[in-house]
């Protein structure tokens, strides 16, 4: 195999740097879309009536639905085309906000985050793929992980700007919804949905795909061979000793994270003045995905420190985090906390394109969409098991406690990914 070249935008041809940009537009607004709602979500239920048992079972809705669908619709975008999944992802979402929007009932609720969980499966290893085969088909032998990077980097501003507006639009209209007899919190749900239908329309017109076939016996085989396709992904990773320590590794990476970034709202907000609560929400969600977002451009440069060597830069952004999550379940008050917040967020951003490196560097294009779902089943996983261990810790002590807990499971990637590097840098896969 050619030795990859060091990524360099001035020296890409025109079709790749488009590639590039057109990519980082697309995920700029599909996170835009969803950053809108993140920062009020459990605000919002709470508005509708839900106590926290109720919100717990539907985020377990979501978390249940995107785990049953993760590798079936992985398989199905390899067969029939990443394009048309992910718009069918689209569709899940449009349906899940205008359930959200229309209701106050549980049941239905619960379906509005089923299809949350509906659209994340099928987006889970679509246009990933997609974007990486094309930029190798105009870059050939081009490290791909500073392009991954720049996408990520979209892809975290679009979180991070949605997030800030998500949480003002409440406070700047909550008197107009209140006076329309809806929720206050609808406002940010309703420019979600807009928005969303304008990823819809993006995609349709700018993701350029080689069509594939789209008739009932195509469909029917994507479905047909997704046994077949889950045995091979699996029989590939147990094979493959570098993704059997990934996968394994980033499990335990969300087991740790994934309760800091579910609970840390209920923890900060005691520590919040009232008044404009949801602005000063969205801000801290928002500076969490502009960290992560400074964290992703930030990345390539610690790469270099490491000679490339992505799982060396991997196992070096797990260290920091697992000192950086002890130290931030002991601070006490909002400005400790946030400013520990934001250097945690930055080692997350960092450990992003790394791994994604790594990962892609160990799979053909043919299965490249699986194993990105296998990737994100395996994740999604690792996050519900954190999430219920951290749940019932801190019901028990603290949520300090939890989180400090939660970073004996980093400290467990870091040795895995330790060993991965080692593996790698003597060239055994």
């Amino acid at each position: 195999m050619a030795a990859e070249l060091e990524f360099s935008i001035a020296a890409l041809s025109g079709p790749a740097r488009r590639h590039i940009r057109v990519f980082q537009v697309h995920q700029f607004l599909d996170r835009f879309a969803m950053g809108l709602t993140v920062a009020v979500v459990a605000l919002a239920l709470t508005d509708r009536g839900m106590d926290i048992f109720q919100i717990s079972l539907l985020f377990g809705v979501y978390s249940l639905t995107t785990m049953a669908m993760e590798l079936p619709f992985g398989g199905l975008a390899d067969n029939i085309g990443r394009k048309p999944v992910f718009l069918a992802a689209v569709v899940a979402s449009v349906i899940s906000l205008a359930l959200f929007l229309s209701t106050s009932d549980f049941y239905v609720l619960a379906l509005s985050f089923a299809f949350i969980g509906f659209g994340r499966a099928l987006r889970s290893g679509t246009l990933d793929a997609w974007f990486v085969e094309t930029f190798k088909a105009a870059a050939p032998n081009v490290d791909v992980q500073p392009a991954l990077a720049k996408a990520h980097w979209a892809n975290a501003m679009g979180l991070a700007i949605g997030a800030v507006l998500g949480g003002v639009l409440p406070d700047l209209l909550g008197p107009v919804a209140v006076g329309l007899g809806v929720s206050i919190y609808d406002a940010s749900y309703a420019a979600s949905l807009a928005v969303m239908l304008g990823v819809f329309v993006y995609t349709l017109y700018f993701i350029e795909e080689k069509p594939r076939p789209l008739n009932p016996k195509a469909l029917k085989q994507g479905f047909t061979t997704v046994p077949l396709v889950i045995k091979d992904a699996g029989l590939l990773a147990l094979k493959h000793p570098a993704l059997s320590l990934l996968l394994a590794a980033l499990a335990f990476f969300l087991m740790a994270t994934n309760p800091v970034e579910v609970i840390w709202p209920t923890h900060a907000k005691p520590m919040l003045q009232e008044g404009y609560a949801n602005t000063i929400i969205g801000v801290l969600t928002a500076t969490y995905f502009f960290s992560i977002a400074f964290g992703a451009w930030l990345s390539p440069h610690i790469s270099r420190i490491f000679k490339r060597q992505h799982a060396m830069t991997l196992a070096a952004a797990f260290a920091c985090m697992a000192v950086f999550q002890i130290a931030l379940a002991l601070q006490a008050n909002i400005v400790g906390f946030a400013l520990v917040s934001i250097v945690y967020s930055v080692a997350l951003g960092v450990s992003e394109t790394p791994a994604s490196s790594v990962l892609h560097k160990c799979v053909e294009d043919h299965q490249r969409s699986t194993m990105l779902s296998l990737r994100s089943l395996i994740q999604q996983l690792g996050a519900a098991l954190g999430l219920i261990l951290a749940g019932a810790i801190a019901e028990l002590y603290s949520t300090p406690t939890a989180w400090i807990v939660g970073a004996v499971f980093l400290v467990l990637s870091v040795v895995l990914i330790a060993i991965l590097a080692k593996r790698l840098g003597a060239g055994i896969d």
